[in-house]
């Protein structure tokens, strides 16, 4: 039994080794690298990748579902956070600021036009539920209008994400444009004041 546990914990973080290694392979020599290289680079044959992530399209499909957990998990963090009005601007610029990494791992992840999986559903769906919780919060401090709502935001930061990647924003380019897009969530006496 213990040798099952140890088994078990031991596949657990060789999974994760391989997800973190996939991501920074993928993110620096793109999503058409072969398994065999992400394999090199993490120190293992290529059926430890294939016995974790059968296809390519698994492996990229877990690595996209992973840094939304992660971000999901952050933005919470946040939200929990008491007196936390501009909490939902915060969790903007981090989805924006890793885009472009995204955006390619999305792609290669899904085809065009099929539907996404059980799992990239729930995963996008935290994400909602997460920004419409900082929403609200960010109304009831004050920090965003009243009649703002999630369709505004999420087409706010739709426009934001394919601006930054488009033009390659650095930091401060890409906090210039977020703090003018969200002068307009902001209510009205707020925004002519800054």
């Amino acid at each position: 039994m213990t040798g099952e546990r140890v088994l078990r914990a031991d596949a657990r973080r060789n999974r994760a080794r391989l997800l973190e290694v996939a991501e920074s392979v993928f993110a620096t020599q793109g999503v058409e690298v072969p398994i065999e290289e992400v394999a090199r680079t993490a120190g293992v044959g290529v059926g430890t990748v294939y016995r974790h992530f059968p296809t390519k399209k698994d492996l990229v499909e877990a690595i996209v579902i992973d840094r939304m957990g992660r971000l999901v998990h952050r933005a919470r963090t946040l939200a929990a956070q008491p007196d936390s009005p501009d909490a939902l601007f915060e969790v903007v610029d981090w989805i924006v600021a890793e885009v472009a990494v995204k955006k390619h791992l999305e792609a290669a992840s899904t085809t065009p036009g099929a539907p996404k999986s059980e799992a990239l559903e729930a995963s996008a769906a935290d994400l909602r539920a997460v920004l419409s919780e900082l929403l609200a919060t960010g109304q009831a401090g004050g920090a965003v209008r009243g009649d703002i709502e999630l369709s505004d935001v999420l087409m706010a930061l739709y426009g934001l994400s394919a601006a930054a990647e488009h033009y390659g924003w650095d930091a401060s380019r890409r906090h210039r444009a977020i703090g003018l897009a969200f002068e307009g969530l902001r209510p009205r006496d707020q925004s002519l004041a800054r």
